[in-house]
Parts: C-alpha cells; structure tokens; sequence
C-alpha cells in the first residue's frame, strides 16, 4: 500500500507534520472488527467533471470520522453515493465487512445507514410527525405509537421536537432537529451528518457533541462533515482530508492543528473574520424605529413575533444580530424586505419611509439580500446559472435594456454571471448547467455575487458563510470588508458566533421577538454572547476583566 500524500506546501514550517495513514488503514487498530464503513477506489463522474476519484476511506464502529474539505471538493457527491443516491462508476462499498450495492436510500436504510442532508428533505405542508413516519409507516403506524416513539427519542436527545407543528413554520435549526429525529426513528446504527452544527450556538453545539459522543458509546457510528475545523478536531476520533474530489490523507486529531487542516484542504491558512479597522460613519442608513408585528398559527393563536424593535445601522457599519433561530430574525428579515407588513413602527432607508414600499421597489431602491436558506428563497435549482443571476434585480442592468430597463437583456446576464463566476471563484463546468449541479458553497458564492454587484446600500446577509468552506468564507468576508469601507450599511445574522464578533462594529442580541442585549464585539467572547442568546443575561454585556477594570 502507498501512502495518501498531502501536497509539499500543506504544513506550515513552524509545526511537525500530521501523521498521514495508508490507504484503508485504521487511526487506531484496537477494534479487529470491520470498519463500519469501507469506501474503496470510489469515482463518480457526471459530464463534464469528475467529482470523486479513487476515493479511500475506512470508518471505524463507534467513532466519529470526520470528512473536510472545501466546496466543491466531492465531499457531498461522495456521501449521497454511500447513501445509494448514486451509483459509483468505480470502486466498492462495504458496510460491516460486507461488500454491498445500493440501487436508493430505502436500501442504504435496511443496512442501518442514516443522513442529514445539508439542505433539508423536508416537505413544508406536513406536520413533524407526518414527515417523520412518511415511508417509514410500518415500523410504529402512523398514530399514537409512532407519537409516543417520537417523544421518546426527542426527550433521549434533547431534540425539543413538537409532533404536530407544521414544517413550513419551523426555523432552520428545528428543522436539522427534525431530520436528525427522523434518522433516529428509521434504526440508524451509522448516522451521515453534513454540517449539523451550522445553526447552533456554542452551548447548543456542545450538548449535540454529548450527545454524540454517549450515542458513539453505545456503539454508533457517525460520519462528520463540516467546515467548523475546531469543532472537527474537538468531537471526531478521525479525519479524512478531501481535496479536488480525491482523498489527500487521514489524520488523528491530537496530531494535527486547525491551521493545519486548512492548507491541506485549500492550500492557505486558516481566515480570520477580524475586521481591525473602523469604516463607521455617523450618516444613517437604517432606521428601523418600534416595529412590531404579530403573527397567527393554529397551534398558539396571536404571538407577538417582533416587540418594539428599534435600531440604527449607518453607513460603514456592519451590525451583528445574534439570536438562537426562531426568535424573531425570519420575522425582522421577512419587514425589512417587504414581504410581510409590520403592525406597527417605521423603517427608513436613508431619509426615505420605505415600511409601505412592496419588495421590488426596495431591492430597486439598494436592499440587498443574502437568505438563510439558499434553496428555499435564493435559488431556482433547476434553472441555469444565467437565470439565478437575473434572480430579484429582473429590472435592474445588466439583466435588462432599453428605456425604462423593460426588456431583458439575456446577453448581457449572461456575461455578467461568466463575470461572478470568474470573480466569485465559482465552479462550474459553465453557466447553462443548472444551479442544483453546484456544490453548497458554490451556490451561496453565486447569490453572494449576485446582491453585491448591484451595489446595495444597504445588505442584509442571513447566514452568508453558512456551509462553505474556510477558502469560501474568506472571499465572502472580504466582500463584505471591501463594501463596508464604501460606506455599505450591514445587518448580518448568523449562527457562527466567531463571525458575527469578527465582522461587526456593534452587537445586539434579539430573544423572544425582543432585542434584549447589546455588546461591543471587541471585548465579548462567544460564550458571553451565546449565554445572552438562551436569556440568560439581559442590558450591556461586558467581559468581567472589563467590568472590573471600570471599577
């Protein structure tokens, strides 16, 4: 056997090399069981690109194996191939020792094989229960047997899982929840997790990494695909390596640091979100001044979503909201871009009182926006790339021509989305292929380029890096630096504490439809922030050191 080289450049001078393993060969050698999970000599082409090639990988029982690298590098094309959602055109899968070949999921299923898709499949219509039983209906019914066993396993995981909420009313992070509730409801013995901490907050993150690791106690087996390197190297018992869709090395986490980790990935260091220099002006933006609104479901009748919210983000500022998801950011989101009417309260962009203005006349008017959920609200997936770039500025150059910008201009669409794939590092075989064929991170460079080049005044970025890797998230923080300092006015939202505390000039904390904190990002820790975010601190956080200090 030949060992899986990592490129000459992949570790930085000042530390000792991680041990690379052989082919198949184990992290540690304990067990004389079978792996888990054997992938042997996997390669996967569709036209015109070769997605995976000659891919090794051997997945002890009762670990976690964690599998990096950067978008676009064949990590998701490898896992829906073990999970039968592909045929491989090379190579062998062996589950337990056993050589095996699925032709669907149902069968990566019988064989005790679970995955969370990165992007949900979850149908909106359906209730929790509903879309956990569906196709699964012979093992408890579809009634109270199949209810009590949901209880169970969410009570077991701490999933806080409701029965009988519909999904589309559901935020992104009960959403994951109810996927990982539905692998564990089918029996799985060896779960397939793509970025499952991508919406939690550190304490959360840490009761998840518990739970994995009593599930690896009693013998589950989890494979792990993240970009969050410290998390990799804090929960996984292993790490694969994947770099231009074949495999680069196997690692052991007490021998390898995050930095490392990155170059062997992407050939760079590790990015950093810190923003040192100050571009805050005193010239506002957006005002958004006691905005409430309320919202009816049929399970809590009328609930105050947003209480009498008010703040101000000038220009040169990027302001942080963090909050766990489902407290009111789809709601504050779904009123500034004018797709839901608040009961009560203003918004001004600039001097202008934009809270009666319909959507496209604010996105006209400089509104840019990033969603949380790519799939959902910024993609047509089966539409071409061209078509994707045209998406919400339909009257705006260079999609359009002519007085009035009345009709489309299909050439000069085309042309300016061969520009953001060239500038956003978007890859793709070409800009005709459908926006479903691009990897997650490709697909939210390609939104990402699409709302910066109209030159918003004001960009509401939902979650910008969730799912991409470490090379991505630094294009995206870039951009984001690079418009700041030509005096864009920011609201970022996201679920990556270190993010939102390395990018923002002021912080705000938004719990129960109410913003109940505020921080200064340059003495706050995300522990601090991530305890305000539960209502556990209210007023002005400060560091203790600092607190002291003042005293």
């Amino acid at each position: 056997m030949r060992p899986i080289a990592a490129p000459h450049h992949a570790t930085p001078r000042h530390a000792p090399p991680p041990r690379l393993l052989l082919r198949g060969e184990c992290a540690i050698n304990a067990s004389s069981s079978p792996p888990a999970v054997e992938l042997s000599g996997i390669t996967k082409r569709f036209p015109g690109v070769v997605a995976n090639h000659d891919i090794h990988i051997a997945v002890r029982k009762g670990t976690v194996h964690a599998i990096v690298g950067e978008n676009g590098a064949g990590k998701s094309t490898l896992m829906k191939t073990l999970y039968g959602m592909h045929k491989p055109d090379e190579g062998t899968i062996a589950v337990d020792g056993e050589e095996v070949s699925f032709h669907s999921p149902a069968d990566a299923i019988a064989r005790g094989l679970g995955m969370v898709h990165q992007h949900f499949m979850l149908a909106d219509n359906l209730t929790v229960l509903e879309n956990v039983v569906l196709g699964a209906e012979k093992l408890y019914g579809i009634g109270a047997k199949a209810r009590a066993k949901i209880k169970e396993i969410s009570d077991a995981y701490t999933l806080g899982v409701r029965p009988d909420v519909l999904v589309e009313d559901l935020g992104v992070a009960d959403r994951q929840r109810v996927e990982i509730l539905k692998v564990l409801y089918r029996g799985a013995r060896t779960l397939i997790l793509d970025e499952p901490t991508a919406v939690l907050v550190p304490q959360e993150v840490e009761a998840l990494f518990d739970n994995l690791r009593e599930l690896k106690a009693e013998g589950l087996t989890v494979i792990f695909i993240s970009h969050k390197l410290g998390e990799v190297l804090s929960v996984a018992d292993d790490i694969t390596v994947i770099r231009r869709g074949t495999t680069v090395g196997s690692v052991v986490p007490s021998e390898v640091t995050a930095r490392q980790l990155a170059e062997m990935m992407v050939g760079s260091e590790l990015p950093s979100p810190e923003t040192r220099e100050s571009t805050v002006t005193e010239v506002p933006m957006l005002q958004v001044e006691r905005v409430t609104l309320t919202t009816q479901n049929a399970e809590d009748g009328a609930r105050t979503v947003l209480d009498d919210i008010t703040f101000t983000i000038r220009k040169g500022e990027v302001l942080g909201l963090a909050g766990v998801e489902g407290n009111g950011q789809t709601e504050l989101i779904d009123a500034l871009i004018g797709t839901r009417k608040p009961d009560d309260g203003t918004i001004l962009l600039g001097e202008e009182d934009i809270t009666g203005w319909p959507t496209r006349r604010r996105r006209e008017g400089g509104v840019g926006y990033i969603p949380e959920d790519r799939h959902r609200h910024g993609l047509l997936l089966e539409a071409p790339l061209w078509e994707n770039r045209i998406l919400g500025h339909v009257t705006e150059r260079p999609n359009t021509k002519g007085k009035g910008g009345f009709w489309l201009d299909l050439k000069g669409a085309r042309a300016d989305t061969e520009r953001i794939v060239a500038e956003y590092d978007v890859r793709t075989p070409g800009i005709e292929v459908t926006a479903a064929s691009l990897s997650g991170g490709n697909q939210q460079k390609l939104i990402v380029g699409r709302e910066m080049s109209h030159r918003p005044r004001l960009l509401i970025a939902a979650h910008p890096t969730r799912g991409v890797d470490v090379g991505a998230q630094a294009q995206i923080w870039d951009q984001i630096r690079e418009a700041r300092r030509e005096g864009l006015a920011v609201l970022l939202i996201s679920a990556d504490l270190d993010e939102l505390i390395g990018l923002s000039d002021t912080l705000r904390v938004i719990y129960r439809g109410r913003l109940v904190a505020d921080a200064d990002p340059a003495t706050i820790t995300p522990e601090e922030l991530g305890s305000a975010m539960t209502g556990a601190a209210t007023g002005h956080l400060e560091h203790p050191a600092e607190e002291g200090a003042a005293r």
